[in-house]
Formats: C-alpha cells, sequence, structure tokens
C-alpha cells in the first residue's frame, strides 16, 4: 500500500481525507486506484493531476514506479507560463 497525501481542493473529492491508502506500483496504478475508491475524484483526474513522488513531479508518466515507502503527494495539474 502506497499512502498518498491529497492537496488542497482534491480533498474535497475524498470526503476531506487528506492522506489515503492505495494499492499501486506505478503511477496509473495509483490514478485507477483512486478514481474507484473516490469516484467523486474522477473527473478531476481525467482533466489531469500532478503527483509528486520523493519529491519529483509527474504528469503523465504511468509506468513510474512507486515503492511502498515512497512520499507520494496528489495536486490539480501544475501549470506554467
Amino acid at each position: 500500500m502506497v499512502q498518498v497525501t491529497i492537496w488542497g481542493s482534491l480533498a474535497t473529492a475524498t470526503g476531506d481525507q487528506t492522506e489515503v491508502e492505495i494499492d499501486a506500483s506505478t503511477l496509473r496504478e495509483l490514478l485507477d486506484g483512486l478514481a474507484a475508491r473516490y469516484p467523486a475524484l474522477k473527473p478531476q483526474l481525467e482533466r489531469g493531476v500532478s503527483v509528486a513522488i520523493d519529491g519529483r513531479i509527474y504528469n503523465d508518466s504511468w509506468f513510474t514506479p512507486i515503492q511502498e515507502d515512497s512520499e507520494v503527494v496528489l495536486l490539480a495539474r501544475l501549470k506554467g507560463g
């Protein structure tokens, strides 16, 4: 199980839980698991989110491995300009 910190307004879709556990070994499994467990989060996941894994931001790197002891943070998609 991977512990995920849900950041900011995304927590409203998890019933205001800011930390959840998901069984996942890749970024894709993590996002699929979050969508299955928290259906209210699915629209935001489909629009796009950023995931920080051990301090590095990932957007669409589906096969990025996640270790059980990784620090994982789910954030609204970061956009630059």
